[in-house]
Protein backbone atom coordinates (compact mmCIF):
# COMPACT_ATOMS: atom_id res chain seq x y z
CA UNK A 1 0.00 0.00 0.00
CA UNK A 2 1.86 3.27 -0.90
CA UNK A 3 1.70 6.31 1.23
CA UNK A 4 -0.46 8.49 -0.98
CA UNK A 5 -3.43 5.78 -0.56
CA UNK A 6 -3.00 5.20 3.19
CA UNK A 7 -2.88 9.25 3.54
CA UNK A 8 -6.28 8.90 1.36
CA UNK A 9 -7.24 6.48 4.00
CA UNK A 10 -6.10 8.28 7.32
CA UNK A 11 -7.53 11.35 6.34
CA UNK A 12 -10.93 9.40 5.23
CA UNK A 13 -11.56 8.34 8.96
CA UNK A 14 -10.53 11.73 10.68
CA UNK A 15 -13.26 13.24 8.34
CA UNK A 16 -15.68 10.72 9.65
CA UNK A 17 -14.84 10.91 13.00
CA UNK A 18 -15.23 14.95 12.76
CA UNK A 19 -18.72 13.85 11.78
CA UNK A 20 -20.42 13.20 15.50
CA UNK A 21 -19.65 16.37 16.67
CA UNK A 22 -21.13 18.75 13.58
CA UNK A 23 -23.83 16.26 13.77
CA UNK A 24 -24.97 16.86 17.42
CA UNK A 25 -24.18 21.01 16.74
CA UNK A 26 -26.45 20.83 14.21
CA UNK A 27 -28.98 18.51 15.68
CA UNK A 28 -29.94 21.68 18.27
CA UNK A 29 -31.20 23.63 14.64
CA UNK A 30 -33.09 20.95 13.08
CA UNK A 31 -35.06 17.53 12.65
CA UNK A 32 -32.75 14.91 12.22
CA UNK A 33 -34.22 13.50 9.01
CA UNK A 34 -34.03 16.76 7.79
CA UNK A 35 -30.75 17.51 8.62
CA UNK A 36 -30.13 13.96 6.86
CA UNK A 37 -31.50 14.87 3.52
CA UNK A 38 -29.92 18.20 3.58
CA UNK A 39 -26.62 16.64 4.20
CA UNK A 40 -26.89 13.73 1.49
CA UNK A 41 -28.38 16.46 -1.07
CA UNK A 42 -25.84 19.26 -0.92
CA UNK A 43 -22.97 16.18 -0.82
CA UNK A 44 -24.41 14.76 -4.01
CA UNK A 45 -25.23 17.77 -6.16
CA UNK A 46 -21.68 18.70 -5.26
CA UNK A 47 -19.90 15.79 -6.74
CA UNK A 48 -22.54 15.51 -9.38
CA UNK A 49 -21.94 19.22 -10.79
CA UNK A 50 -17.64 18.74 -10.42
CA UNK A 51 -17.97 15.42 -12.36
CA UNK A 52 -20.05 17.27 -15.15
CA UNK A 53 -17.52 20.47 -14.88
CA UNK A 54 -15.00 18.18 -15.29
CA UNK A 55 -16.31 16.37 -18.13
CA UNK A 56 -15.83 12.74 -16.68
CA UNK A 57 -17.61 10.44 -18.31
CA UNK A 58 -21.30 9.32 -17.48
CA UNK A 59 -22.30 5.87 -15.65
CA UNK A 60 -23.69 3.48 -17.76
CA UNK A 61 -25.46 0.01 -17.78
CA UNK A 62 -27.64 -1.34 -15.74
CA UNK A 63 -25.87 -3.58 -13.41
CA UNK A 64 -23.78 -0.31 -12.19
CA UNK A 65 -27.08 1.49 -11.84
CA UNK A 66 -28.64 -0.91 -9.80
CA UNK A 67 -25.00 -1.46 -7.57
CA UNK A 68 -25.35 2.47 -6.82
CA UNK A 69 -28.80 1.95 -5.82
CA UNK A 70 -27.56 -0.45 -3.32
CA UNK A 71 -24.71 1.65 -2.12
CA UNK A 72 -27.18 4.65 -1.65
CA UNK A 73 -29.82 2.59 0.04
CA UNK A 74 -26.66 1.41 2.60
CA UNK A 75 -24.26 4.15 3.12
CA UNK A 76 -26.55 6.91 3.02
CA UNK A 77 -30.64 6.09 3.69
CA UNK A 78 -29.80 3.60 6.32
CA UNK A 79 -26.38 4.88 7.54
CA UNK A 80 -27.53 7.95 7.93
CA UNK A 81 -30.47 6.63 9.52
CA UNK A 82 -28.86 5.09 11.94
CA UNK A 83 -26.46 7.79 12.74
CA UNK A 84 -28.52 10.38 13.41
CA UNK A 85 -31.01 8.84 15.45
CA UNK A 86 -28.88 6.44 17.68
CA UNK A 87 -27.08 9.54 19.36
CA UNK A 88 -30.41 9.68 21.37
CA UNK A 89 -30.66 6.52 22.71
CA UNK A 90 -27.19 4.91 23.31
CA UNK A 91 -24.29 5.72 25.24
CA UNK A 92 -21.37 6.84 23.01
CA UNK A 93 -19.20 3.76 24.33
CA UNK A 94 -22.21 0.89 23.53
CA UNK A 95 -22.38 3.17 19.47
CA UNK A 96 -18.86 2.68 19.18
CA UNK A 97 -18.72 -0.74 19.48
CA UNK A 98 -21.28 -1.98 17.78
CA UNK A 99 -20.86 0.38 14.71
CA UNK A 100 -16.95 -0.98 14.41
CA UNK A 101 -18.01 -4.38 13.95
CA UNK A 102 -18.80 -3.24 10.61
CA UNK A 103 -14.95 -4.00 10.13
CA UNK A 104 -15.10 -7.76 10.22
CA UNK A 105 -18.64 -7.88 9.19
CA UNK A 106 -17.69 -6.19 5.90
CA UNK A 107 -14.13 -8.55 6.00
CA UNK A 108 -16.26 -11.55 5.55
CA UNK A 109 -18.51 -10.44 2.98
CA UNK A 110 -15.71 -9.30 0.77
CA UNK A 111 -14.50 -13.16 1.31
CA UNK A 112 -17.72 -14.51 0.43
CA UNK A 113 -18.91 -11.57 -2.40
CA UNK A 114 -15.59 -10.93 -3.81
CA UNK A 115 -13.39 -13.98 -3.43
CA UNK A 116 -10.83 -11.44 -1.81
CA UNK A 117 -8.48 -13.80 0.82
CA UNK A 118 -7.09 -13.03 4.00
CA UNK A 119 -4.39 -14.92 6.01
CA UNK A 120 -4.74 -15.81 9.54
CA UNK A 121 -2.79 -13.20 10.48
CA UNK A 122 -4.75 -11.02 9.03
CA UNK A 123 -7.95 -12.22 10.74
CA UNK A 124 -6.43 -12.07 13.92
CA UNK A 125 -5.20 -8.72 13.17
CA UNK A 126 -8.99 -7.61 12.88
CA UNK A 127 -10.58 -9.23 15.81
CA UNK A 128 -7.56 -7.54 18.10
CA UNK A 129 -8.27 -4.42 16.35
CA UNK A 130 -11.75 -4.64 17.52
CA UNK A 131 -10.80 -5.70 21.15
CA UNK A 132 -8.69 -2.46 21.12
CA UNK A 133 -12.72 -0.51 20.33
CA UNK A 134 -14.03 -2.65 23.41
CA UNK A 135 -10.76 -1.49 25.54
CA UNK A 136 -11.55 2.17 24.17
CA UNK A 137 -15.08 1.84 24.83
CA UNK A 138 -14.69 0.51 28.39
CA UNK A 139 -15.40 3.49 30.23
CA UNK A 140 -18.71 4.37 28.80
CA UNK A 141 -19.88 1.06 28.97
CA UNK A 142 -20.78 1.78 32.14
CA UNK A 143 -22.39 5.10 31.41
CA UNK A 144 -26.21 3.30 32.30
CA UNK A 145 -28.88 2.40 29.91
CA UNK A 146 -31.02 5.31 28.41
CA UNK A 147 -34.89 4.90 27.98
CA UNK A 148 -35.15 3.01 24.50
CA UNK A 149 -31.68 1.31 24.28
CA UNK A 150 -33.27 -1.11 22.27
CA UNK A 151 -34.05 0.99 19.89
CA UNK A 152 -31.31 2.84 19.46
CA UNK A 153 -28.90 -0.77 19.56
CA UNK A 154 -31.24 -1.03 16.08
CA UNK A 155 -30.36 1.76 14.95
CA UNK A 156 -27.07 1.31 15.12
CA UNK A 157 -27.12 -2.23 13.90
CA UNK A 158 -28.83 -0.82 10.63
CA UNK A 159 -26.34 1.81 9.60
CA UNK A 160 -23.82 -0.99 10.14
CA UNK A 161 -24.93 -3.14 8.33
CA UNK A 162 -26.18 -0.61 5.65
CA UNK A 163 -22.88 0.78 5.46
CA UNK A 164 -21.32 -3.12 5.03
CA UNK A 165 -23.00 -3.99 2.45
CA UNK A 166 -22.28 -0.68 0.39
CA UNK A 167 -18.79 -0.85 1.14
CA UNK A 168 -18.88 -4.11 -0.73
CA UNK A 169 -20.79 -3.03 -3.60
CA UNK A 170 -18.82 -0.50 -3.93
CA UNK A 171 -15.65 -2.02 -4.32
CA UNK A 172 -17.65 -4.17 -6.74
CA UNK A 173 -17.64 -1.29 -9.05
CA UNK A 174 -14.28 0.72 -8.37
CA UNK A 175 -12.53 0.97 -11.51
CA UNK A 176 -15.24 0.34 -13.78
CA UNK A 177 -16.84 4.03 -13.26
CA UNK A 178 -16.01 7.49 -12.46
CA UNK A 179 -15.90 8.05 -8.78
CA UNK A 180 -17.23 11.76 -8.75
CA UNK A 181 -20.32 10.55 -10.64
CA UNK A 182 -20.35 7.28 -8.98
CA UNK A 183 -20.70 8.55 -5.25
CA UNK A 184 -23.03 11.70 -6.20
CA UNK A 185 -25.33 9.62 -7.49
CA UNK A 186 -25.28 7.21 -4.76
CA UNK A 187 -26.48 9.72 -1.75
CA UNK A 188 -28.96 11.82 -4.35
CA UNK A 189 -30.31 8.33 -4.78
CA UNK A 190 -29.94 7.76 -0.88
CA UNK A 191 -31.37 10.58 -0.10
CA UNK A 192 -34.61 10.09 -1.67
CA UNK A 193 -35.97 7.75 1.30
CA UNK A 194 -34.91 9.99 4.07
CA UNK A 195 -36.56 12.83 2.15
CA UNK A 196 -39.54 10.89 1.62
CA UNK A 197 -39.52 10.23 5.61
CA UNK A 198 -38.80 13.49 6.65
CA UNK A 199 -42.01 14.99 4.69
CA UNK A 200 -44.26 12.68 6.25
CA UNK A 201 -42.79 12.67 10.12
CA UNK A 202 -41.26 15.88 10.15
CA UNK A 203 -41.85 19.52 9.97
CA UNK A 204 -38.89 21.27 7.78
CA UNK A 205 -40.15 24.75 8.98
CA UNK A 206 -38.08 23.86 12.13
CA UNK A 207 -35.38 24.27 11.22
CA UNK A 208 -32.86 27.32 12.61
CA UNK A 209 -30.67 28.35 10.01
CA UNK A 210 -28.21 29.67 12.80
CA UNK A 211 -24.42 30.45 11.66
CA UNK A 212 -23.47 27.03 13.84
CA UNK A 213 -26.17 24.75 11.89
CA UNK A 214 -25.05 26.30 8.39
CA UNK A 215 -21.45 25.30 9.56
CA UNK A 216 -22.44 21.98 10.55
CA UNK A 217 -24.26 21.27 7.53
CA UNK A 218 -22.28 22.67 4.96
CA UNK A 219 -18.98 20.69 6.99
CA UNK A 220 -20.80 17.38 6.95
CA UNK A 221 -21.83 17.61 3.17
CA UNK A 222 -18.76 19.14 1.68
CA UNK A 223 -16.42 17.24 3.94
CA UNK A 224 -17.80 14.50 5.95
CA UNK A 225 -19.75 13.68 2.71
CA UNK A 226 -18.66 14.51 -0.55
CA UNK A 227 -15.02 14.46 -0.28
CA UNK A 228 -14.95 11.57 2.38
CA UNK A 229 -16.64 8.98 -0.44
CA UNK A 230 -14.55 10.20 -3.06
CA UNK A 231 -11.28 9.56 -1.68
CA UNK A 232 -12.78 6.12 -0.11
CA UNK A 233 -13.93 5.38 -3.23
CA UNK A 234 -10.19 6.31 -5.10
CA UNK A 235 -8.43 3.73 -2.14
CA UNK A 236 -10.92 0.97 -3.03
CA UNK A 237 -9.59 1.07 -6.84
CA UNK A 238 -6.31 0.63 -5.32
CA UNK A 239 -6.92 -1.79 -2.62
CA UNK A 240 -8.63 -4.68 -1.29
CA UNK A 241 -11.89 -3.94 0.87
CA UNK A 242 -10.22 -6.28 3.99
CA UNK A 243 -7.32 -4.12 4.09
CA UNK A 244 -8.88 -1.06 3.78
CA UNK A 245 -11.92 -1.27 5.88
CA UNK A 246 -9.93 -2.23 8.93
CA UNK A 247 -8.63 1.51 9.19
CA UNK A 248 -12.04 2.60 10.46
CA UNK A 249 -10.76 1.42 13.65
CA UNK A 250 -8.89 4.57 13.86
CA UNK A 251 -12.43 6.47 13.53
CA UNK A 252 -13.03 6.18 17.78
CA UNK A 253 -9.40 6.97 17.99
CA UNK A 254 -9.37 10.31 15.74
CA UNK A 255 -12.63 11.07 17.95
CA UNK A 256 -10.73 10.67 21.58
CA UNK A 257 -8.21 12.95 20.32
CA UNK A 258 -10.54 15.82 18.68
CA UNK A 259 -12.17 15.57 21.99
CA UNK A 260 -9.47 15.86 23.81
CA UNK A 261 -7.82 18.83 21.69
CA UNK A 262 -10.87 20.79 21.34
CA UNK A 263 -13.39 19.90 24.57
CA UNK A 264 -10.58 19.36 26.90
CA UNK A 265 -11.40 15.38 27.69
CA UNK A 266 -8.60 13.52 28.74
CA UNK A 267 -7.74 9.95 27.71
CA UNK A 268 -7.00 7.59 30.25
CA UNK A 269 -4.38 4.75 30.57
CA UNK A 270 -7.34 1.98 29.44
CA UNK A 271 -8.06 3.93 26.55
CA UNK A 272 -4.41 4.30 24.85
CA UNK A 273 -4.22 0.16 25.82
CA UNK A 274 -6.83 0.14 23.46
CA UNK A 275 -5.32 2.56 20.65
CA UNK A 276 -2.21 0.32 20.87
CA UNK A 277 -4.25 -2.90 20.21
CA UNK A 278 -5.84 -1.36 16.99
CA UNK A 279 -2.97 -0.20 15.95
CA UNK A 280 -1.27 -3.51 16.44
CA UNK A 281 -4.31 -5.10 14.59
CA UNK A 282 -3.91 -2.67 11.30
CA UNK A 283 -0.95 -3.43 11.34
CA UNK A 284 -1.53 -7.27 11.71
CA UNK A 285 -4.11 -6.75 8.80
CA UNK A 286 -2.05 -5.04 6.35
CA UNK A 287 1.07 -7.33 6.80
CA UNK A 288 -1.13 -10.48 5.84
CA UNK A 289 -1.96 -8.75 2.73
CA UNK A 290 1.78 -8.35 1.96
CA UNK A 291 2.37 -11.94 2.86
CA UNK A 292 -0.63 -12.91 0.59
CA UNK A 293 0.64 -10.65 -2.59
CA UNK A 294 4.11 -12.54 -1.89
CA UNK A 295 2.61 -16.04 -2.26
CA UNK A 296 0.35 -15.20 -5.45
Amino acid sequence: MSPTTITKIVLAMLLWAACFPLITAGLQYSPHLTFATLRAVLAGATLVLVAVWLQRPFPRGWRTWVTLGVVGLGATSLGFLGMFHAAEFVSPGLATVIANAQPLLATMLGVAWLGERLARVGWGGLFIGFAGILVIALPQLGDGARDGTAIGFAYIVLAAVGVTVSNVAIKSIAGQVDGLFAMGFQMLIGSVPLAVAALLLEDQTAIQWTSVFIVSLLGLALFGSALVYWLWFSVLEEVELSRAIVFSFLVPIFGLTIGAVFFGERLSVVQFSGILLVIAGIVFVNLSGRIQSQHS
